[in-house]
């Protein structure tokens, strides 16, 4: 049965930045499919853990500062060790922070590559040799619409670059390992209602863009990029790799 595809039942699934918005929610859409799930980030709050408490067969939490350059080894050391295999792997930590680029400082601008971008990269380094020797497995990065478009009013620049850098990443590796059985691609979130946007929701020089530049009127909502991350994470996407799924309410199509 195709809704078969779906089901994620002996799999494990790593995600960073999976304690809260976007990762809590592909987290918790994963779990429900069957998956182990381990997630890691800075802490675990008591809301995620109530959410990941209620999942079948379980979760595990990872802290991990990702900024650090051994941090991606040590947490996929400490994932096999704890479940002996990662089948899925999803890079969902993140940051944004906004600026003019004239006076933008040097130390911001390496902080978002460091989070954004180094640490996507090391982690999908890290699982490659362990995935390999398993015989196959699934890497989903989250993107972003703003490494496709330069959205506005806001000025992000070292965002949107490092979202871009993201989605050619996902391209470039989905080529190199697709012989080996390892499906590599990515979602990309429009405005979603998570506390990385929600300062932006309330300003009132920005929302009034948002809504008026996304065709559907309203911003998303995490569960509704954890459904695609589902079909991503699943055999019922077994064809597909090296694709930036968009999911922007139509952000990208004005």
């Amino acid at each position: 049965m195709i809704l078969d595809r779906f089901k994620l039942e002996s799999k494990t699934a790593l995600i960073t930045g999976g304690t809260r918005g976007i990762g809590l929610a592909i987290a918790q859409a994963l779990g429900e499919a069957g998956a182990h799930v381990i997630v890691s980030g800075r802490t675990l709050g008591k809301e995620a853990e109530k959410i990941l408490s209620k999942l079948k067969p379980g979760f595990d939490f990872i802290p991990a500062e990702l900024e650090d350059v051994k941090a991606a080894d040590a947490l996929v050391a400490q994932a096999l060790a704890k479940a002996g295999r990662i089948d899925i792997l999803v890079n969902s930590a993140g940051i944004a922070i906004h600026g003019d680029s004239a006076d933008y400082p040097e130390e911001t601008w390496r902080r978002i590559m460091a989070v954004n971008v180094d640490a996507v990269f090391r982690c999908c380094r890290a699982v490659l040799p362990p995935m390999r020797k398993q015989g196959g497995g699934v890497i989903l990065n989250v993107g972003s619409m703003s490494g496709i478009v330069s959205n506005i009013p806001q000025n992000q620049v070292a965002y949107n670059s490092s979202k871009a850098a993201v989605h050619m990443m996902t391209k470039s590796l989905a080529s190199e390992v697709a012989a080996e059985n390892i499906r590599v691609n990515a979602v990309a979130p429009g405005y979603i209602e998570t506390d990385l946007s929600r300062g932006g929701i309330a300003n009132p020089e920005w929302f009034p863009t948002w809504r008026q530049m996304t065709p559907m009127g309203r911003v998303g909502q995490p569960e509704e990029v954890a459904a695609a991350a589902l079909f991503l994470c699943s055999d019922a996407s077994s064809y597909i790799t090296g694709e930036v799924l968009v999911i922007d309410g139509g952000y990208t199509t004005r």
